[in-house]
């Protein structure tokens, strides 16, 4: 399974594209879509828009996962990193790949296995599960490889469940057919 990866921002888009091998990921390609901020708003959006789908035609991914938002500070920079996140989606949902939303708690959690990890924990962790020589630069991009190895966490998860969900089904399904037997009283 191959996973496009997006960590949304409007000066930077982060994306990170890997192969799913078994229980190993190998990456693909990592990267950065940057807008200048000297350039109108929706000039920036059509770019950021039309870099993901090149990327989309380029690599074929099977799925697309990408971190949702959370900021509490800054509410002007919120905007417009929601105003990138939607033309991502848009791009995803034009596409027609399935969508995973992963919190930053969720990521840190699926890949470094501690949800208060800071950013280089992440990043070394995503460096150790890539198989990879050196830490992935810009942050951005280690950020967008970190949620596509989290959609492939829950990817896998979820598998699982459904798997289990389709054995205690069969096994119901099993027990009504069988003949009851009860016990004589004695």
């Amino acid at each position: 399974m191959r996973i496009l990866g997006i960590d949304p921002g409007f000066g930077r888009t982060g994306y990170g594209i890997i192969d799913v091998l078994g229980h190993s990921y190998r990456m693909v390609d990592a990267g950065c879509i940057e807008t200048s901020p000297k350039t109108p708003i929706g000039e920036r959006l059509v770019a950021i828009y039309d870099a993901i789908t090149t990327l989309i035609h380029q690599h074929a991914p099977d799925e697309f996962a990408v971190e949702q938002l959370f900021f509490a500070r800054n509410v002007t920079t919120a905007l417009t990193a929601a105003e990138a996140r939607g033309v991502v989606l848009l791009a995803a949902q034009k596409a027609g790949l399935p969508v995973g939303e992963y919190t930053p708690l969720q990521v840190k959690q699926a890949v470094s296995g501690y949800g208060r990890a800071d950013k280089k924990q992440v990043q070394e962790m995503v460096k150790i599960l890539l198989s990879l020589r050196e830490v992935v630069k810009p942050d951005d991009a280690a950020d967008a490889l970190a949620v596509a190895i989290t959609h492939a966490h829950f990817a896998v998860y979820n598998e699982n469940m459904a798997r289990v969900q389709a054995s205690a089904l069969q096994s119901s399904a099993l027990l009504k057919q069988a003949p009851a037997t009860r016990r004589k009283p004695t």
